[in-house]
């Protein structure tokens, strides 16, 4: 029910917007963001679903670059902390112990194991050299953010139990953690190649 109205609504919000003036855009995209999320969750949704749903079918032109810079640099300073605190009092570091250690690291290797496979086979089908692929199977590891939001959706609505949700939280934050100490060498060799001798 909820997807069928958010399908309708959603074309009309595309038509609607860019017949706004700029500012008025702003008003508009948080009513919509605040009704899909209320959607969302009235139908047994997450509001998270319905809240990512609401930004995914919004143009960033709409908005302008300067204002969503400045729009993304006040909730990253006031409200990913607020959620990151959220979230780390929702883990539960004792339960499970080791196993939880394990599923983490088993979940670490499939993800980063099939997104470094998965672009391998892409890259042969697109022509990209075996060094591109990896460089985009690593920097397709950060998924931090995205990943807890998910993980915490699950949680909330009860798919998963306490001690995968701690395991997942590892596996995000390790293979985000990852992605940096390993593109950077593969990046610096890409510059050395490309160096003019």
């Amino acid at each position: 029910m909820f997807l069928s109205a958010f399908a309708v609504a959603a074309i009309g919000v595309r038509r609607l917007m860019p017949q706004l003036d700029r500012n008025d855009r702003w008003y508009i995209a948080l009513i919509w963001l605040a009704l899909c999320g209320l959607g969302a969750d009235w139908c047994g949704l997450h509001f998270m679903v319905g809240a990512f749903l609401a930004g995914a079918v919004l143009d960033h032109e709409w908005f302008g670059d300067t204002e969503l810079a400045t729009l993304r640099r006040y909730v990253l300073l006031l409200l990913m902390p607020v959620f990151f605190l959220s979230t780390g009092l929702r883990t539960s570091w004792e339960m499970g112990g080791a196993m939880v250690l394990l599923a983490a690291t088993v979940l670490l290797i499939a993800a980063v194991g099939g997104k470094l496979l998965g672009i391998r086979l892409a890259g042969r089908v697109l022509g990209w050299t075996p060094h591109d692929c990896t460089i985009i199977g690593w920097l397709l590891q950060t998924k931090a953010l995205i990943m807890i939001i998910f993980a915490n959706v699950l949680l909330d609505r009860q798919v998963i139990s306490a001690e995968a949700f701690t395991a997942l939280l590892l596996m995000a934050v390790a293979s985000t953690m990852l992605t940096i100490p390993r593109v950077r060498p593969l990046l610096a060799a890409t510059k050395k190649d490309s160096a003019p001798t």
